[in-house]
């Protein structure tokens, strides 16, 4: 005959290991999700803390531009390179339809910088890109509001290891991200809004929070939990297999926690009995 004792307490074990397991797994994905080799691609975010002084780059214009000196109000930063054939279009369209809908104003509340992390792309692109997008933005100062950045590869360098940018070159492409970061007036990095679509609130949040000096986390380490990046087709996919494992780690540690709560109770209420 089965023992069902024994069968219970087993069941109760392996339970008890599962949970043990989703807690630590859990755990790992979540406390250590920024502890990962420099070279990974992604986003790994590097709130308050500040530019560097030696940031040095050229406008559209044919302007030197001094990024720490330069940003004397909030500034979004807008990571693309201008030729990009993939994300860099949806996110500087999202950006110019943000730019359009946001009840601030563009260039005296706020500037956004669009930089090429391309080093090979030069002012005359960016001027022809610049004026394209303009083109999408409705009523809002572009020309004085949003200037668009080319530097050498050391300049773009030092600016994604700030901002804890990370993009990988296959070929005459880059495989990246899609985000803009907002810096205070002080040159504090306060804020990453990822995607390629903005709500207007959020944008207007940020420079608020920036324009004071405070900084506001994201929910990036559940984006990068739950999102896994397609290097072929060049987006984010849902991970499907990480997040239903996770849900099924959750119920056993929920059993877990009732079967452990069941017997405790029950052993109680044994015990009143007794008494």
């Amino acid at each position: 005959m089965f023992n069902l004792e024994v069968i219970n307490m087993n069941f109760q074990n392996i339970v008890k290991g599962l949970a043990l397991v989703l807690f630590s797994f859990i755990f790992t994905s979540f406390a250590f999700a920024d502890d990962v080799p420099p070279a990974e691609l992604g986003i790994y975010e590097k709130l308050d803390s500040y530019l560097p002084d030696n940031l040095d780059f050229v406008d559209e214009n044919n302007n030197p531009v001094n990024l720490k000196k330069d940003i004397d109000k909030p500034t979004v930063i807008a990571l693309v390179y201008y030729e990009c054939p993939g994300l860099c279009s949806p996110l500087l369209e999202g950006v110019a339809e943000v730019i359009t809908n946001a009840k601030i104003d563009l260039g005296t509340e706020y500037q956004v910088f669009t930089v090429s992390f391309d080093p090979s792309e030069k002012t005359e692109l960016a001027r022809a890109k610049k004026d394209n997008y303009a083109k999408l933005v409705k009523g809002k100062d572009v020309e004085n509001g949003w200037r668009w950045l080319t530097g050498d590869s050391a300049n773009v360098t030092r600016l994604l290891n700030t901002l804890g940018y990370k993009v990988k070159k296959e070929g005459d492409e880059f495989i990246h991200p899609a985000s803009i970061i907002v810096i205070s007036p002080q040159g504090k990095i306060t804020r990453y809004l990822h995607g390629t679509y903005f709500l207007p609130f959020d944008l207007k949040m940020a420079v608020v929070e920036a324009s004071e000096e405070r900084s506001s986390p994201t929910i990036n380490k559940v984006l990068k939990f739950c999102f896994s990046y397609d290097a072929e087709g060049k987006k984010y996919v849902f991970n499907v297999t990480k997040v239903a494992g996770t849900i099924i780690l959750m119920f056993a540690g929920g059993l877990f926690l009732f079967l452990a709560y069941g017997k405790r109770r029950k052993t109680k209420d044994f015990g009143t009995m007794n008494s």
